[in-house]
This record gives structure tokens, sequence and C-alpha cells, in this order.
């Protein structure tokens, strides 16, 4: 049913308090949700059983949606790079068209009354836990949901309902002792969390280029790169995607996933809702992601940005004239080390 509906991964888990919820909460007091407010409120308790958003869950039909495309250039000069999950449309609205045909299926061949509810990742579910339990993959040094034949790029959604369907099984954790993940990040975002890993969001880039709605730590602009809208570097270093398929949805085929920086820095806040219209780089909104394109222009280090640049150090927002003017910066101190290298 579920691959009618379009997902290539499902299982079942049942509908029960996670044994992911004490090192949840131990990841929550350490800190690490960073000013990801929603993580930490009084919704970081609701996650910790399914029936806490449906009382009546019996089972958690756990789907994956591939959204790998062929592989394209990272290092695209002068350009920004924008996270793979976000190069087509949201996400969000894909996996619940799904889900709702997959409740429809079921309802239909249940012989039963059922009651059910859709959750993609903004429902307070421990998603991950419950697609490891419900055997989709094992949970990799990076967090990510790492499936042993087709690797890591999939959005997670789930369907609770109030029968009861016999459960799948973990899968062993194959990560071994890799480290790649950890080693390629630039900001050493991956850290020991009790006996596993997690991710320190203070220090991650899809945290800085995303979530965060003030400025980035100066440190830490640097490792950022060319990334204006999260990162995929702990997934495109994982052995495990070596071989991974890629999707024909046209849902999912790239827009945007290399634009040019100086168009990027030209574009209005108008032309910034029209561009990312229905895609996820609209949750890092204008000011944001300007803050994004002034941190990567600055470290591109390139004189032809520094129109761009002075343009948005004149910006109505603080954010985005702060970080530009990192940037210009940035670019006095390369010309420096310029002139100053010696001459063949």
């Amino acid at each position: 049913m579920a691959r009618a509906c379009g997902f290539e991964l499902a299982g079942v888990a049942r509908a029960e308090a996670s044994e992911d919820r004490e090192r949840y909460h131990n990841w929550v007091r350490g800190g690490y949700a960073g000013e990801m407010r929603y993580l930490t409120d009084r919704r970081a308790d609701v996650r910790d059983d399914p029936r806490n958003l449906l009382a009546s869950a019996c089972s958690v039909i756990c789907v994956g949606k591939l959204y790998n495309t062929p592989h394209v250039e990272a290092d695209v000069p002068e350009a920004g790079w924008i996270s793979r999950y976000a190069w087509g449309d949201d996400y969000h609205d894909e996996m619940r068209r799904g889900l709702q045909q997959l409740d429809a299926l079921i309802r239909e061949g249940a012989g039963q009354p059922v009651e059910s509810k859709i959750c993609v990742d903004t429902a307070p579910l421990l998603e991950r836990s419950y697609a490891r339990a419900a055997g989709l993959g094992w949970i990799g040094k990076n967090t990510c949901l790492i499936n042993q034949q087709s690797g890591s790029w999939f959005f997670l959604g789930e369907l609770l309902v109030s029968i009861s369907i016999e459960p799948d099984k973990p899968p062993p954790d194959r990560c071994g002792t890799c480290t790649r993940c950890i080693d390629a990040c630039p900001t050493a975002a991956i850290v020991k969390n009790g006996s596993g890993y997690g991710i320190d969001s203070r220090l991650c880039i899809s945290y800085f280029t995303i979530e965060l709605r003030g400025p980035v730590p100066e440190q830490l602009r640097g490792p950022i790169g060319h990334h204006v809208f999260g990162c995929d570097i702990c997934q495109d270093v994982c052995p495990w995607n070596r071989s991974a398929p890629v999707t024909s949805d046209p849902a999912y085929q790239p827009r945007h996933y290399a634009p040019p920086l100086a168009a990027l820095a030209d574009v209005t806040e108008q032309e910034f809702r029209e561009m990312f219209r229905k895609t996820p780089v609209s949750r890092a909104r204008y000011a944001g992601f300007l803050r994004n394109v002034a941190i990567a222009m600055g470290n591109a280090g390139s004189e032809k940005f520094r129109g761009p640049l002075e343009k948005l150090a004149g910006s109505s927002y603080p954010l985005v004239a702060e970080h530009a003017r990192w940037g210009i910066a940035q670019l006095d101190r390369a010309t420096r080390t310029a002139q100053c290298e010696p001459r063949a």
C-alpha cells in the first residue's frame, strides 16, 4: 500500500513510549537544541509517546520517500549552495499527500473503524526512533536514518493508527568504526551524546543557515563556506550513499541548487518569496537568507562581491548589514594577504 502511494520504504512500530526518550531529554538539557524552542518547550514531553498525539494509537506506520536526484557538482564558483532536500517542492505537502492516500487505503481495507493521525516532521514525534524500530534503517553517527540498500536521502513520515499491525524489527547498526561524517564536518557539530552521537545545533551549518534567527557566531562564519541554506556534507561523505538510488519524482527535481551569489544578493523580499515559494528555503526568511548570502560572499574572497556586499551593508535589516560588513572585512583581508605574497 505504501509503495502504491509513492513511498520507497515502509515498516511498522508499536505505538508505545520510545526507548530514545531519555536520550532526547538529555540532549535537550545539554543545550544542544540551541534556540529551537519547539524542541524544548512543552512539546518535548509530548514526543515521548505517540499516544500523546492519538490516544487510541496501537501502531506507527513509518514511511520513507526518496529525494535523491542525479549528482551535480557541489563546488560551483561564485554560487551559493542549497541543501539537496530543498531543491524541489516542499516535502511537507508531498509527504502529507502520500500519507493521506495511504490512510484512505488502510481505512478501506481494515474492515473496522480506524482512528488515525498523519505526522510529518512538524509533529512532536521522535521520527527517526520509530523509523528505526519499524526496520527502515539505523541511526548513524551523523544522526541520519540510514538504510543499508538505499542510503540516507529520505524524507520520513508516519501514520498513527488505532489498529494493531505486526511490528517490524530494527536492523543492526552498520556504521561500525567509520567516522567520515565526524571528520568531514567543518564545525565539529557531531558530538558524543551518552553512548552514541548527536548534533550540537549550536555548531551546525544547517542550524545557522535555516533555524537561527540572529547573528551567526563570528568564529563560525568562515567554516560555513558557500552554504546559503542547509548542509549535506555528512551525507555526501557517507559510504552508504555511494550507490544511493535516485528519484524520478518531478516534485524533487532541482530548481535552484547553486544560484549565483551576486544575483541572490540583489533579490527583493517579494522576489525571494516568489523564487522559493512552496520550497523549504522559505523557512530561512528573507533577512536570514541574505545574512547567509553575505557570509558566503565574504568566504568567497572575490572582489566581484564587494559591490553587492556594500549594497547589503546598507540594508534596513541590521542582521543583514552586520554580516555584510563582516563579508567586506573578509575581502579586505584577502586583498592584504594577496599583496603580501612574494612575486615570482
